[in-house]
């Protein structure tokens, strides 16, 4: 049984869609980031950079999102491209996701809503540069149905993970700028495995509140000046 270490972050929810999709059995292990529990020893044993998602799968231990999805794909030989030419595309629009929509896409979030002041510069470099990316993911979508090839895989998985939450990168009117993003992320949500995915937020309650601790939590250069 796979253990699936998990809360409702985008990039944990991919992960949730890709083991619905696949079939695989698992058992919930909450991380509540928010109360500081990555910080844990028993945690970090298992991811040492403090994140999630995490799986252990018979004594095999992967982290990071997008090493998940291509870990559980390898193991089971689901979601993967038909064609063996179509592999160098996967890898890459993966680590696309992997390296740029994730990261500028959070960091876009971060400054927007917990930065504070000045954060003018930070604002506009994040927001620019997740605009950037969806624009990049927008032409692609436009030109065909699904990321890689034409079947449904796991790059697609992994940008339903962050295409749900563009309001919250961007900005509420955000998503008329991506039609061909919004086709597909709700093409993707219709599927009962994306149905099941996102009812993992009722299995287990994680704490809400952005107070002072979760924000120590969170935020751990809070209490460290490096610069």
């Amino acid at each position: 049984m796979i253990k699936f270490y998990y809360n409702l972050a985008p990039n944990p929810t991919k992960v949730a869609l890709c083991l619905e999709e696949m079939a695989l059995p698992y058992d919930l292990v909450p991380v509540d980031t928010r109360k500081g529990e990555q910080h844990t020893p028993e945690f970090l044993a298992i991811n040492p950079n403090a994140k999630v998602p995490a799986i252990v799968d018979d004594g095999a231990t992967v982290f990071d999102s997008n090493a998940i999805l291509l870990y559980l794909a390898e193991k089971t030989g689901k979601f993967l491209p038909g064609k063996p030419a179509d592999r160098g595309a996967m890898l890459s629009w993966l680590m696309f996701v992997a390296s740029g929509i994730g990261p500028y896409s959070g960091q876009s979030v971060h400054f927007r809503n917990f930065a504070p002041e000045p954060k003018e510069y930070a604002v506009n470099r994040y927001t620019f540069e997740a605009q950037r990316h969806w624009g990049i993911l927008e032409a692609r979508l436009a030109k065909q149905q699904w990321m890689v090839g034409d079947a449904y895989g796991i790059v697609d998985m992994a940008v339903w993970g962050w295409s749900r939450l563009i309001p919250n990168v961007l900005g509420p009117d955000a998503p008329k700028q991506f039609p061909s993003l919004q086709r597909h992320l709700g093409e993707i949500s219709a599927r009962p495995a994306a149905q099941r995915a996102l009812a993992l937020k009722d299995k287990h309650g994680f704490k809400t509140e952005m107070d002072d601790a979760a924000r120590a939590a969170m935020f751990p250069h809070l209490a460290k000046k490096v610069a």
